[in-house]
């Protein structure tokens, strides 16, 4: 058995994402974003796969996405409230890494297994980032769930999507704690 590590429990337990329009600058230089990046590609990879990959996007990158909002948010009706939100999502921000989940074909390892693993590597490296002292938030929102906007802005293949963006940087406010919950409701003992 491994040993315990009550510091990585306490950070686990304790852990709290901050808002992607509280992050500003500094952010991570890339021999700082190395090491994170590396903790998220350890996550679970049922047959080995590697059914992701990542795409840091530094701040002119982002202002490009956040150009293509007004055009994707026409196209989709979104009303003007939502397109200013989804612009702002990319033009406020600093840095942030897409996690892209590229689906493999593969006949042992279902499709589906492939999207639990991106997600995995979402939450890992939001938790590293964390770990590694930097304010960190998991967004996604309705253009990057829109093919035409993913494969303008991002590039991405037919077999690719946006897992998540993983926003880092360094924050200007603590968040209050939110309700977390009822372990009570949500878990079921199994003895027989």
């Amino acid at each position: 058995m491994p040993d315990p590590n009550p510091a990585a429990m306490e950070f686990l337990l304790n852990r709290r994402s901050r808002p992607a329009k509280t992050l500003t600058t500094p952010v991570p230089d890339r021999a700082a974003l190395m090491p994170i990046l590396t903790a998220a590609a350890r996550s679970p990879d049922h047959g080995k796969l590697e059914p992701w990959r990542f795409m840091v996007l530094e701040r002119n990158a982002l202002l490009r996405l956040a150009t293509l909002i007004d055009e994707c948010g026409d196209r989709l009706g979104k009303p003007p409230e939502d397109i200013a939100k989804a612009r702002a999502q990319y033009a406020d921000a600093h840095l942030a890494v897409a996690v892209i989940e590229v689906q493999i074909p593969s006949g042992k390892i279902p499709l589906l297994e492939q999207t639990y693993s991106a997600g995995a590597v979402c939450l890992a490296l939001l938790n590293a980032a964390l770990a590694s002292g930097w304010g960190a938030n998991w967004l996604s929102g309705w253009a990057s769930h829109d093919r035409g906007f993913v494969e303008a802005g991002f590039g991405l293949a037919d077999n690719e999507r946006i897992a998540g963006l993983i926003h880092i940087g360094t924050e200007t406010s603590a968040p209050p704690e939110r309700p977390r919950p009822d372990l009570d409701a949500i878990t079921t003992w199994v003895t027989e």
